[in-house]
């Protein structure tokens, strides 16, 4: 049976984090690729629906892309002012795409997946039903709307996640030097290293999903190499912010450093002289 899936990462992403689990793009390929095999189904193609604005999904539509998997950037809620910007925007851009495969390359799949357990699917769930095709509906346990869940036959993404242990655990030593190496170059550059700007530029040049950076983070200040403190900016709205320094008394941090030590020293002890 030839198949074609498709994603509201959002929605499934929102839904599990509602259980204490967040969804890596990892996690989904291989989810998706095991479901195929123990179904006998070709899946052929996936799309899948976000908005990568989300710092959240920072660096996720480029793994994506490398596994094969069709994204679409979908702009949506403002952020940072309560604008309601483009309303449920990934939703209409999956309907009108599944719409138009489905009008124009009928003959191309015979399996319809919707990945999500948003109600507001049900229209076109019908509407390819009509087209005579097989639909089926992947979700998040006790987060899909009770009209889809007929079509759900008992796969769940959560009874997944809990018990089949998907993801290989990310070890954060291994990233040690090089994520030491990251942020002492960012406190040579920079002012100071605000944590939402560490995060990124761990995420970007480790080659790191959010969450495993996240990870990399607790694993440092846990182990004490890396100090979190409050840093007052007058530059910002709220006077203040979150940053980063490391730990130069750490024989670990020391050696990782290497020869920017002294440099990132003495930007150091300035920043604590200004502060």
């Amino acid at each position: 049976m030839k198949a074609i899936a498709f994603v509201d990462y959002e929605n499934i992403w929102t839904s599990l984090l509602e259980h204490g689990y967040e969804l890596t793009p990892e996690q989904l390929v291989q989810y998706l690729q095991l479901y195929a095999k123990r179904s006998n189904t070709d899946l052929q193609a996936v799309y899948l629906y976000a908005n990568f604005d989300r710092e959240e999904f920072w660096r996720t539509q480029t793994t994506f892309e490398k596994t094969n998997v069709f994204t679409r950037h979908v702009f949506s809620k403002n952020n940072f002012a309560s604008t309601g910007l483009r309303r449920n925007a990934a939703d209409l851009e999956l309907m009108l795409e599944a719409q138009e495969i489905l009008l124009t390359r009928a003959s191309t799949f015979d399996l319809f997946l919707l990945i999500t357990g948003d109600g507001d699917f049900l229209s076109l769930l019908r509407k390819i039903r009509a087209w005579g095709k097989e639909v089926k509906v992947i979700g998040v346990g006790g987060s899909v709307h009770h009209s889809l869940q007929p079509y759900c036959e008992g796969d769940d993404l959560l009874e997944w996640v809990l018990h089949e242990n998907p993801e290989v655990e990310y070890q954060p030593e291994q990233d040690l030097t090089q994520g030491i190496q990251i942020i002492g170059t960012l406190q040579i550059r920079l002012p100071y290293v605000a944590s939402t700007k560490a995060r990124a530029a761990l995420a970007e040049l480790l080659g790191r999903s959010i969450p495993q950076v996240k990870e990399f983070i607790r694993y440092m200040l846990r182990e004490n190499m890396l100090i979190e403190k409050e840093h007052s900016d007058r530059n910002l709205k709220i006077g203040k912010t979150k940053i980063y320094l490391l730990n130069l008394q750490q024989k670990k941090v020391t050696e990782a450093l290497g020869p920017m030590l002294e440099e990132v020293t003495q930007r150091q002890s300035k920043l604590m002289l200004d502060a």
